[in-house]
């Protein structure tokens, strides 16, 4: 899909998007939500994080539109934006699997 060189914008945005993968505890984050949509307190107990610590990552992940939420009376849940974010993390396994 990618031919011939990229604008300085789409080249700044794939950039940025890659660096959100550059984080473990993101990643992990990535992962629980892979399996199923989750509130902030499941993310916390599966990961053994403080909910201070997620919370600031659930919010970079969804500014980068990585994670989407919904929310449901006082609960809020998250999950992967789309496919794609899926396709990305298998992608990323199977490459790293292969060295």
């Amino acid at each position: 899909m990618v031919s011939g060189m990229l604008s300085e914008e789409m080249l700044t945005k794939l950039s940025e998007l890659y660096k959100m993968f550059g984080d473990k505890t993101r990643i992990r984050i990535l992962c629980v939500l892979l399996q199923k949509e989750s509130c902030v307190s499941e993310i916390c107990s599966k990961l053994d994080m403080t909910q201070s610590a997620i919370s600031h990552q659930l919010s970079t992940l969804k500014a980068s539109k990585l994670i989407k939420s919904r929310r449901e009376g006082k609960t809020i849940y998250y999950s992967l934006d789309d496919e794609h974010v899926e396709m990305i993390l298998n992608m990323g396994v199977e490459h790293i699997m292969e060295m």
